[in-house]
């Protein structure tokens, strides 16, 4: 289609109306004019633009509210791929999403972040050459979750401090010369947060924080719908927060007392170690003459098998995020909190404590609606997220307007 035949002033209102039928699946026009906003008539002349760009079709005959039935729109979601991989600190997912966000041809590798950018971009690159080999395939674009802070706007990872050696590594430049197709790069918990978001139907529930408790703890931040990544993109950064307790213990950032030096999954897996010799711990003692290592895993399976050493570092893990959390709650008001990561698998004991220390801590108008509870990790959240943070950006007006002539989103886009 020409695009001279938009008006500049077009593309905002045509990227809202793509985006609510992409979202929404198969919908009518009068659907779509009631979740923008737009008139009628300005939501038909955007479908039929839509239709012309081959990324809108006409589905069968809608229920009839009185007159004639409606025909429904659907979004042409097989029309193209993307790419996504979720990395984190000792393994990776990566997987194949339609234009809609639905993933499939899962592949989990475990690997070591720590072994450099260049052995672990090359195996990412590996899996995204298999799964495009499986089938011909349009594609679209990547999407890429890193465990570390993320200058969003140049896809360049800065000063990740479980990542030696990743330091303004190029990693969007990298795949975009190889692939030849736009990338987008963050941290990962923004990442979580918008997987989050996108299956998340209730309405009452536009402003959230995602909190993943990993390795690392990091904080996704959802304002009014939209994800809030800051003035650089390191917003919601909670593990270097300093806790409220007297510890010296020292935080990989270099500092003293950060929330993550005695919560994250690191520092159980640190305390665990020096625990397992004293005999305060049956369970991690036979867990480490077993296996050689203690991680953090083992303190919840201990926790879960009522070890009480191992219950109560859970619960203090709890607490400690709980503290931190509530200045949040009190400050930001969300009205949803999702805890994820692989300590969260503590579950119900863990939960527990973080409500039990939130509630406490926060004033009651903050919590009177507030909703707090686990991520379902089962729901590959983190590559659902990764798939929408590039549907998003791909449909933002800009960037819209710079692949909307050629049919299809490739290089160069200027990011």
């Amino acid at each position: 289609m020409d695009q001279a035949k938009i008006n500049t002033d077009d593309f905002a209102s045509l990227s809202l109306v793509m985006n609510s039928i992409r979202r929404a699946g198969a919908t009518t026009r009068p659907e779509v004019s009631r979740i923008t906003g737009l008139s009628r008539t300005l939501v038909s002349k955007h479908v039929a633009i839509g239709q012309a760009l081959g990324l809108l079709e006409e589905g069968k005959l809608g229920l009839s509210t009185g007159g004639r039935a409606p025909r429904l729109l659907d979004f042409k979601k097989n029309i193209g791929v993307i790419l996504v991989a979720e990395l984190g600190a000792t393994g990776m997912s990566v997987a194949r999403s339609d234009l809609q966000g639905n993933i499939d041809e899962i592949v989990d590798v475990d690997f070591d972040i720590a072994e450099g950018p260049e052995s672990v971009l090359a195996r990412v690159e590996e899996v995204f050459d298999v799964i495009m080999a499986k089938e011909k395939v349009n594609l679209w674009a990547i999407g890429i979750g890193l465990p570390g802070p993320v200058e969003f706007a140049t896809g360049i990872p800065m000063s990740p401090p479980i990542m030696p050696g990743w330091d303004q590594y190029p990693v969007r430049q990298r795949f975009m010369e190889k692939y030849k197709v736009p990338l987008w790069v963050d941290n990962d918990v923004n990442v979580m947060a918008l997987g989050e978001l996108s299956k998340n139907n209730d309405k009452r529930h536009t402003e959230l924080i995602f909190i993943k408790m990993g390795s690392g703890i990091g904080a996704g931040i959802v304002i009014h719908g939209l994800l809030h990544r800051g003035a650089q993109g390191c917003a919601g950064d909670i593990g270097h927060i300093a806790i409220s307790d007297p510890v010296k213990t020292i935080c990989r950032c270099g500092n003293v007392g950060c929330l993550e030096a005695v919560a994250g999954g690191a520092a159980l897996a640190r305390d665990a170690l020096a625990i397992a010799p004293t005999g305060k711990s049956k369970f991690l003692a036979e867990r480490l003459q077993k296996n050689g290592s203690l991680s953090a895993r083992d303190v919840v399976d201990g926790a879960t098998h009522g070890d009480n050493w191992c219950v109560e570092a859970i619960t203090n893990a709890g607490r400690q995020v709980g503290s931190i959390l509530a200045t949040l709650v009190n400050f930001f008001n969300p009205s949803l909190v999702v805890v994820g990561g692989g300590v969260s698998t503590a579950k119900d004991l863990l939960l527990a404590s973080i409500r039990e220390t939130v509630y406490r801590r926060s004033l009651p108008l903050a919590t009177r609606d507030l909703e707090i509870r686990l991520a379902d990790l089962d729901d590959r959240i983190g590559l659902q997220g990764a798939a929408e943070m590039v549907l998003a950006e791909l449909f933002k007006p800009e960037i819209f307007r710079q692949w909307i002539e050629v049919g299809y989103p490739k290089t160069p886009i200027a990011l």
